[in-house]
């Protein structure tokens, strides 16, 4: 059974840091995992997705150069680590697979999904 759990949210100042976490379970981590985030009102967007050969796609211009996405498949987690958290990035973070070996920034591409966790950045 294909799992995601995702850890590591939580309320910063403006200007802090954050790594979230995803485990993977019931898979390797040999398919594409991709973030997303939701912010209250707003649909969910791709904030960016890593490949087993460790190809990386960004889709959030203002969040390149601050948040960058991990692999380590001998713990079958995915990072996101986030600096210079501002308070447009406010939302809930998920992780997701559709155990393929692409990164797709639509979330209908992807069938499975963790529950997320809240990241809420102060001002």
């Amino acid at each position: 059974q294909v799992q995601l759990a995702e850890s590591g949210g939580g309320l910063v100042q403006s200007g802090g840091s954050l790594r979230l976490s995803c485990a993977a379970s019931g898979f390797s981590l040999s398919y594409a995992i991709a973030w997303f985030r939701q912010a209250p009102g707003k649909e969910r967007e791709a904030v960016s997705c890593i490949t087993s050969g460790n190809r990386i796609t960004d889709y959030i211009d203002s969040a390149k150069g601050r948040f960058a996405i991990s692999r380590d498949s001998g713990q079958n987690t995915v990072y996101l680590q986030m600096k210079d958290l501002e308070s447009d990035d406010t939302a809930v973070y998920y992780c997701a697979t559709d155990r393929t070996f692409s990164c797709s920034d639509r979330p209908d591409d992807y069938k499975h999904w963790g529950r997320g966790t809240q990241v809420t950045v102060s001002s």
